[in-house]
């Protein structure tokens, strides 16, 4: 039997899957979907954090997920990883890599998952932003959860009905939580490179709830595996996140 046809609405996922396709002549392709994710994620985060152990760790394993393809290979990453870029800065209103992912048939060897569709995720954004937008006229900010955030498809179009009202990243926290690793990086890239300010916790929502202690979105338990995305480091998400804590201190 030959290969089976897949398309795609989008001329930048189809070239995406083109040259993913090349690095799975002689791979798993779930494999190398999850050194891309992995590869590309930790490409973002330790650009920002540059210091201290989870800095080192990650940096270690990057190194060891590369060296597992030849040097032809290799220059491909950064290939996909452009075009990933592309696409999302083509049209934002989409799960870039949650379709290729469904359409590659990749979630069949990926403990079943099936991704929500954006337009689903965007009507359901809809009719419930305007509470947030409220509580945003209230004290400036507010936060959004997604305790099984699979791509970030539900987030993705929560930001766009954000933007849509005139409010930006330093207005929303975007918090994330998915059991599997593969699944919270790629809602990590997407989020990041759409601008969003939070973080993502590999972890079982079930189990470990994002919901800590302090019960504070602003305030997430470091000894799980962490990923902040990048607006996170602006100045007045840094400021915020200083203030809670010596708000939470205070009531010891």
């Amino acid at each position: 039997m030959g290969r089976k046809t897949v398309h795609f609405r989008r001329s930048s996922q189809a070239e995406f899957a083109r040259q993913f396709t090349h690095l799975c002549n002689t791979k798993r392709s779930w494999e190398v979907w999850a050194d891309f994710v992995t590869m590309s994620a930790i490409s973002i985060a330790n650009a920002f954090d540059q210091q201290g152990k989870t800095h080192d760790e990650r940096e270690k394993e990057y190194l060891n997920l590369i060296s597992h393809y030849t040097k032809a290979e290799q220059r491909i990453f950064p290939e996909l990883f452009a075009k990933l870029v592309e696409g999302l800065e083509e049209d934002p209103a989409q799960d870039f890599l949650g379709e290729i992912f469904m359409v590659l048939d990749l979630a069949n060897h990926w403990k079943g998952q099936v991704f929500t569709s954006y337009p689903v995720c965007k009507l359901m954004a809809a009719i419930t932003i305007e509470d947030r937008v409220l509580r945003i006229q209230n004290r400036g900010w507010d936060s959004i959860c997604d305790p099984c955030c699979g791509a970030g498809v539900l987030l993705i179009a929560a930001r766009n009905e954000m933007i849509k009202r005139g409010l930006g990243p330093r207005q929303m926290l975007y918090v994330a939580q998915d059991i599997d690793r593969t699944a919270a990086l790629m809602c990590y890239l997407q989020l990041s490179l759409l601008g969003c300010a939070g973080y993502v916790i590999v972890g079982d929502s079930l189990s470990q709830p994002l919901a800590g202690p302090t019960e504070s979105p602003l305030l997430f338990v470091p000894t799980r595996e962490h990923w902040l995305m990048p607006a996170l480091y602006d100045e007045v998400w840094v400021c915020r996140i200083q203030c809670e804590r010596a708000r939470q201190y205070a009531k010891k």
